[in-house]
């Protein structure tokens, strides 16, 4: 299991160069409990579920990406703005190294897919989404294939706040390494950027499509937590062994 300061460490800024900069926008964070064993039969070797008092979490996140591009080159009109929805959860290697699992990450942009796809070796899918956010509400519309669409309406409440260490909220969104894997071998990918600044939200609306694709039990039960983000600018970094 992660020490507290092994959470703490990945807050620093990895060494290398980074590769890609991109913002995030209007991230919804709805959580779910889960059974660990149910996890942990969905995980590559290598990799354990992570824990907070003794249950796995998993995530569905939509959100906006925003001037996506290397860090050489400019934004490009078309390429570089699209919507993404993650399917996630927590999971630490064999030293306790603390990280993120994506179970799928659709995104609206079959370019962007594609290069996500063979970029970071991620199980990126094209999808038909469309969002609007405003000041006080975004809604959120999002269907893969022939599934049900997945429709998100949320307003942030109240200032903003970090998650302080050891918390839930803390384990949930503060997390700063990805595991992916690819042809038998682990790769780990890092990002850096400031701590969020989160709010509480009021959840009107929301979808669980993607739940039963990533081989999990769907769930018809309330989210077990929710927060948001409103915007982070976000360095990426290259996938390393």
């Amino acid at each position: 299991m992660p020490t507290a300061a092994q959470r703490l460490a990945l807050r620093d800024r990895p060494p290398g160069p980074v590769v890609m900069k991109q913002s995030w926008r209007e991230l919804l964070f709805l959580h779910w409990k889960f059974d660990p064993a149910e996890v942990q039969r969905l995980l590559p070797p290598g990799l354990t579920a992570d824990t907070f008092d003794g249950a796995a979490w998993v995530g569905i996140v939509p959100f906006f990406m925003c001037g996506v591009r290397p860090v050489w080159a400019p934004p490009v009109p078309g390429l570089s703005d699209f919507l993404e929805l993650n399917v996630r959860t927590y999971v630490h290697d064999a030293n306790g190294v603390p990280g993120v699992w994506f179970f799928s990450l659709d995104a609206s942009n079959w370019i962007a897919v594609l290069i996500a796809q063979k970029l970071f070796k991620l199980p990126y899918f094209n999808a038909r989404m469309r969002a609007r956010a405003t000041p006080a509400t975004v809604d959120y519309w999002s269907q893969r294939g022939a599934l049900d669409p997945d429709h998100f309406v949320w307003q942030p409440i109240g200032p903003a706040h970090r998650a302080e260490a050891e918390t839930l909220e803390f384990f949930l969104v503060e997390r700063y390494l990805l595991y992916t894997f690819k042809n038998g071998q682990i790769y780990t990918g890092r990002v850096h950027h400031a701590p969020y600044q989160l709010h509480d939200v009021k959840v009107i609306e929301h979808g669980t499509q993607l739940l039963a694709p990533a081989g999990l039990t769907p769930r018809d039960t309330p989210f077990d937590h929710a927060i948001c983000v409103r915007n982070v600018d976000v360095n990426i970094f290259g996938l390393q062994r």
